[in-house]
């Protein structure tokens, strides 16, 4: 690789680091390429991607940046896991780990934060954005179909007493 090669590579972390939600790093070692493709098919499907970079390009991404800490996490042979919704790469990772332990969390960054693996197992456990939106939403409308219930409920009252009234004087 070269120095233009490694710069625009760096470019493309550093963006990828300042847009994200949350960065997940885990060791990734013994994965075939099918595990590797299925694993990567399943960031896409949440809106996330799984990137392997070199350690020392990820560290140059990783400074001046808030969750820079985590640069301590880059040993070995290391998974980049990013999305900008806080919980869909972590919720990912943690789960592709759970079946299969040649993938092991490591650590990660959300902001500021840095996160050890316990922490980002704890975030995988929390809902995802879409979903907490979808439960907002639907705290909201309750009140408005309760409020069109009753709002409702006396013109259909005053129409069976109009019925019934109608019923009596045709008897």
């Amino acid at each position: 690789m070269d120095r233009a090669q490694k710069q625009a590579e760096i470019e493309e972390l550093d963006r990828a680091f300042s847009e994200s939600g949350v960065v997940v790093i885990s060791h990734y070692v013994g994965l075939t390429v099918a595990q590797m493709s299925e694993l990567r098919a399943q960031m896409r499907n949440v809106g996330a991607r799984a990137k392997v970079a070199k350690n020392t390009l990820a560290r140059r991404a990783f400074e001046g940046k808030p969750g820079a800490g985590a640069a301590e996490y880059l040993k070995g042979q290391t998974l980049l896991a990013f999305s900008e919704d806080p919980v869909a790469a972590a919720k990912v990772v943690v789960d592709f780990s759970k079946k299969n332990d040649k993938l092991v969390v490591l650590g990660g960054a959300m902001g500021a934060t840095v996160l050890n693996a316990d922490g980002v197992k704890a975030l995988a456990e929390l809902p995802s954005l879409d979903q907490l939106r979808g439960g907002l939403i639907g705290l909201l409308q309750a009140p408005a179909s309760k409020v069109a219930r009753v709002v409702q409920a006396p013109a259909g009252q005053l129409a069976r007493v109009f019925a019934a009234y109608s019923e009596k004087d045709a008897a």
